[in-house]
């Protein structure tokens, strides 16, 4: 790996972790739409701000499936890919600003993938996973199932070979994924203002939720990860604004248990 990849490798659970926690506490704190999966009125308070204990062990579960699926798959087809590229990058494009131009295409290739995601049916069986999903928060955003996770590490390995990105910039990449996924799928009250004005650069809460509507139409829209400028170029931005009360899932379908959820892409529709 390159020189600066371990200790970016050694740090990147500790800072995404330490994000995780903030927004889980924030969105607790500033919630931007009632908790539908707090109970009700007649649930008790510590339910309702907190948050149906069950949907969040799942949620956990799944990321901690796939934190351990990171070491003994998703890193090591990354290293090899990184090492089988060309080499063709010319001796100007280093530092800064080969980062920049790696971190803008990988974005571009996730925004593809994902969008691929909801359009070939294979790929879409592993994917509904993360939309069965009731409700949106922080821990949704590394709700996937451990199928879909491997079946990108691998595209991704493809793209990382062919445009030969060091090991160290699909690091960085990946922090920021899961910083924005974190932030995108967080239920963090943001002032209106202030989010209008991101979401023309980067993808926001309000944007993403979207994404989650329980109406197919918004489902298969709005696929940006970090920047937001590509559901523009290609006309895939949701036309509909976000409602704190509308449903989020996929519409007539239940968040089934763990184990079940892990099963979804082998079971008949």
């Amino acid at each position: 790996m390159d020189g600066w990849a371990e200790p970016l490798l050694a740090a990147k659970g500790t800072a995404i972790a330490l994000w995780l926690i903030v927004f889980l506490a924030a969105e607790r704190l500033w919630p931007a739409a009632p908790r539908a999966d707090g109970g009700g009125a007649a649930a008790p308070a510590w339910k309702r701000r907190l948050g149906d204990p069950w949907r969040l062990g799942k949620n956990a579960a799944l990321w901690a499936i796939n934190a351990g699926l990171g070491p003994i798959l998703v890193l090591p087809v990354t290293v090899f890919a990184a090492a089988l590229g060309p080499a063709w990058r010319p001796s100007d494009l280093s530092g800064a600003w080969a980062l920049l131009v790696d971190l803008v295409v990988l974005d571009l290739w996730i925004y593809a993938w994902h969008r691929v995601n909801h359009e070939v049916p294979l790929l879409w069986r592993f994917h509904r996973v993360h939309h069965l999903d009731n409700f949106l928060d922080a821990s949704s955003a590394g709700r996937f199932h451990v199928g879909e996770v491997a079946f990108s590490a691998v595209v991704r390995g493809a793209v990382v070979a062919v445009l030969d990105v060091p090991v160290a910039h699909v690091l960085v990449f990946e922090t920021l994924i899961l910083a924005a996924a974190i932030f995108q799928h967080s239920n963090l009250r943001l002032p209106p203002r202030l989010e209008r004005a991101m979401s023309w650069v980067i993808v926001t809460p309000s944007i993403h939720w979207m994404h989650h509507h329980a109406v197919r139409a918004d489902t298969d829209s709005s696929y940006a990860t970090i920047l937001s400028v590509w559901d523009r170029l290609f006309g895939t931005r949701a036309a509909n604004s976000r409602r704190p009360e509308q449903p989020i899932g996929l519409d007539g379908a239940r968040d089934p248990s763990l184990g079940a959820l892990l099963l979804v892409p082998f079971r008949r529709d």
